[in-house]
């Protein structure tokens, strides 16, 4: 079980630092209140509940005026952390919210650490782990896609497929309760060939859950997406242009492109990490050999490649090997440059199609100059990468972090272990204990059960302000 909660006071600005028209400061702990008081000493009165009001924020120790602020207060439990919790909106910028937060901490209130006043609502069970993982999520988002699945997993949605999910394990540890407490009774309640099947049930339920795992991850990381292909094939003509911005120099020289540049960017709402990398080729110059390794350490982790090969020829032989050399990975072969090929044709509209060669998903015809293509992309990337996302819509509960996956995982091979030993007519007592252990793995990925290891691990990324 988690540790008790502490009860010093921590402070810390919620708000980005810098030049803005407001900063909000937090205070939470038992102190708060009195800290708060202390600070407006000039109001003379107390500070109503949940009612923002502007107060004088003075030196404690002088009583020289620092700003006009509004105060809110939530005393406790009715709060984010769940202990008594002050926001004080001050004037922004850099000096105002940092003399309110000295004032702070010079009547009783330390600095909160990455992540602390999230992990106080936790210790006091205003949220589960899987929730508090769901605030950071919704903070970093970069795509509309992460910002519906954080809201939805914030709302209880993966928190109560996982709980369903113990629930179901605990019934089935219920059911064997008769069977060893009354061994020696001809038939029980509930026969072990059908429990044995209720397990199987689960096991699939447990099995479907992990399978979503691989685009939920994705869904927070961006899916790692290299442009390659032979110099001057159109790469950096076609990052800009997905980028909507010129990020990557653009030239008639091969060979523009010596280093990997990335990008975050979303298409169809779905995040997707953009790399323009230098062109694959043969070459003695020592710069452009460093660029094109740069290029292959990328290729090894990418989750889908964009083969770029300029139109109006076929693919070499090279581009070929390439292709059988990705292993299965997603690929799609864009025709680059189609504007300088259509022109030919009386029809200009006609694009011709042509059948993807063996290692490739898809071709598409490409001109980043005149747009052409670009639409039909940015329509293929989801549905190619996000499919399961793109189907249900994002809401539904998806494992997104490797802790998910690592907890599931476990209950599910625990489960698993118990059917086994149920057929193998192990004794249902020696068995049964695989059900608290996989019961013991959800409880750890809700936070039911959770060690300062694991906290540790799902703080530390927070900003300090929450």
């Amino acid at each position: 079980m988690p540790k008790e909660p502490v009860t010093d006071t921590i402070v810390a600005l919620a708000t980005a630092p810098g030049l803005g028209a407001i900063a909000i400061i937090r205070l939470s702990g038992g102190q708060s209140l009195e800290i708060i008081q202390t600070l407006t000493q000039g109001h003379h009165g107390k500070i109503p509940a949940r009612s923002p009001t502007i107060l004088p924020i003075e030196e404690p120790k002088t009583g020289k005026l620092l700003d006009h602020a509004m105060v809110t207060t939530f005393p406790a439990p009715k709060s984010y952390t769940g202990e008594d919790l002050v926001e004080i909106s001050s004037h922004g910028g850099w000096l105002v919210p940092a003399l309110v937060i000295e004032a702070c901490q010079a009547v009783g209130a330390r600095i909160a650490e990455p992540g602390e006043f999230t992990r106080r609502a936790v210790l006091h069970g205003k949220m589960d782990l899987v929730q508090a993982e769901a605030v950071i999520d919704l903070i970093e988002g970069r795509s509309r896609a992460t910002h519906d699945s954080a809201l939805f997993q914030l709302e209880k949605g993966l928190s109560r497929r996982i709980s369903d999910l113990r629930a179901q394990i605990i019934t089935i540890e219920a059911f064997l309760v008769h069977h060893i407490d009354f061994p020696e009774e001809d038939e029980a309640p509930i026969p072990v060939g059908i429990i044995a099947e209720k397990g199987k049930t689960l096991l699939n339920d447990l099995d479907e859950l992990l399978r979503t795992a691989p685009e939920g991850e994705l869904l927070r990381e961006g899916a790692l997406t290299v442009l390659a292909g032979l110099p001057n094939s159109g790469k950096s003509s076609l990052f800009n242009a997905l980028l909507g911005q010129d990020r990557a120099i653009v030239t008639k020289i091969p060979g523009t492109t010596r280093d990997a540049i990335e990008a975050t960017v979303s298409v169809g709402g779905f995040p997707f990490r953009l790399v323009d990398t230098a062109g694959i080729h043969d070459t003695e110059d020592t710069v452009e050999q460093l660029g094109i390794d740069v290029t292959q350490r990328y290729l090894n982790h990418a989750d889908l490649v964009l083969l770029c090969v300029e139109s109006g020829r076929d693919l070499l032989e090279d581009e070929l090997h390439f292709l059988d050399k990705l292993e299965g990975r997603p690929v799609i072969v864009l025709r680059t440059k189609t504007d300088l090929h259509t022109k030919k044709d009386k029809d200009k509209n006609f694009i011709h199609t042509e059948i993807a060669p063996r290692g490739a998903d898809e071709v598409l015809q490409i001109s980043a100059l005149e747009g052409t293509g670009i639409a039909r992309l940015q329509e293929t990337l989801p549905n190619l990468i996000y499919s399961r996302l793109v189907r249900t819509g994002g809401f539904v509960p998806a494992l997104t972090r490797a802790r998910h996956s690592d907890s599931v995982r476990v209950a599910k091979n625990h489960l698993a272990e118990f059917i086994q030993e149920l057929e193998r007519v192990v004794p249902v007592e020696l068995a049964s204990t695989h059900l608290r252990s996989a019961t013991i793995a959800l409880e750890e990925l809700l936070g039911v059960v959770a060690t300062d290891e694991i906290l540790d691990q799902v703080f530390r990324d927070f900003c300090i302000g929450k």
